[in-house]
């Protein structure tokens, strides 16, 4: 993926800079700056890593800005590709920062939460069946994406101003992330990455942190189809304008059932969460596997809670063994989502 500056202007005559970040080796994401009425806001702020650290500076550079120059930096969500590039800035900048509530311990108390994420990540590896060889590597991997951060204090957050920070009403939008917003200022939607080119966002299973998983993330795709209906410019995280969000939401729900699909025919006979995992997206590795896996666990705690498949060695469990699961019917495409997502796509 290749990105790139650019200039918009919302219907009100905020005017809105797009700074391409390279947050990770070949992985691009966009910051953007708005400026509305005498302030200068900054909509996320990389990872921090010295690639997306220089490219934050040159792009407030090629918007004719300074660090010094920002009044806020507000947060879509508190993934590292996101918050990493808080630690660096901060001693140039005064701007306010701010965030959802549930996100605040993420970005202002790091190594606890760090700390916590690593022991509930790696028990989960244990209860999805991943040979126990893997679950070393797999948290390091972890945590070394996340090792260049520093706690940065957060000024406010966005329940607290009842979700609206100036020009900028938001919407709570949970499930890839849990304290992940949408934006809007006139016409205009900062969406974060709750809509990304022909993938599905991230998710892991709510045994993993609260408000993540399935459940929230497809009640938060209809929030934001509704609140966003009448945008004319959708801006996301990571890939170009969205001026067809509709349509964007219908291929995330294809996605999704495409996957989900795959995960029920496995499940014809009892088997772990790294077995369905493989069945779904083939033989991974190193951080893809732990992506694929978290996935996938959202994708069977999904299934689990509606009633679709069963835990069938509850003895072996309680001894610590990994649960397999197996469906308890044939499934249809059409009973997978609610009826309202699937009514969208067909």
């Amino acid at each position: 993926m290749s990105a790139s500056f650019a200039v918009f202007e919302s219907a009100g005559g905020a005017k809105i800079f797009r700074l391409p970040l390279q947050v990770f080796p070949n992985f691009w994401a966009y910051a953007y700056v708005v400026q509305y009425a005498g302030e200068t806001y900054l909509i996320d702020a990389g990872s921090g890593t010295d690639a997306s650290y220089d490219d934050l500076l040159n792009g407030l550079k090629q918007a004719h800005l300074s660090p010094s120059d920002l009044t806020h930096i507000l947060l879509t969500h508190a993934h590292i590709d996101h918050y990493g590039g808080l630690s660096k800035l901060k001693p140039l900048t005064n701007a306010k920062i701010g965030c959802h509530e549930l996100d605040v311990q993420t970005v202002t108390h790091h190594d606890a939460h760090l700390a916590l994420m690593s022991d509930r990540i790696a028990s989960f590896l244990t209860s999805a069946g991943l040979a126990s060889e893997t679950h070393g590597p797999l948290v390091s991997i972890y945590r070394f994406t996340k090792s260049l951060y520093q706690s940065v204090p957060v000024d406010f957050t966005y329940e607290s101003r009842n979700m609206q920070v100036g020009p900028f009403k938001m919407i709570h939008l949970p499930g890839h992330c849990a304290g992940h917003v949408a934006m809007r200022v006139d016409d205009i939607v900062f969406c974060g990455d709750m809509v990304v080119d022909g993938v599905t966002p991230h998710l892991y299973p709510e045994t993993i942190g609260a408000y993540n998983g399935l459940d929230h993330y497809l009640d938060s795709l209809e929030k934001l189809r509704v609140w966003a209906k009448d945008a004319r410019l959708v801006l996301n995280g990571h890939n170009e304008v969205i001026t067809n969000l509709p349509e964007k939401i219908d291929a995330t729900h294809k996605n999704i059932l495409r996957r989900m699909s795959k995960a029920v025919e496995a499940l014809a006979e009892p088997i772990t969460i790294a077995e369905v995992c493989e069945a779904v997206y083939g033989t991974t590795e190193g951080y893809n596997l732990l992506l694929t896996v978290e996935k996938t666990g959202a994708y069977v705690e999904y299934l689990h809670k509606h009633g679709m498949i069963e835990i069938v060695n509850a003895d072996e469990v309680e001894q610590g063994s990994p649960a397999r699961y197996r469906r308890l019917r044939e499934i249809a495409d059409v009973d997978l989502l609610p009826k309202q997502e699937i009514s969208m796509v067909e």
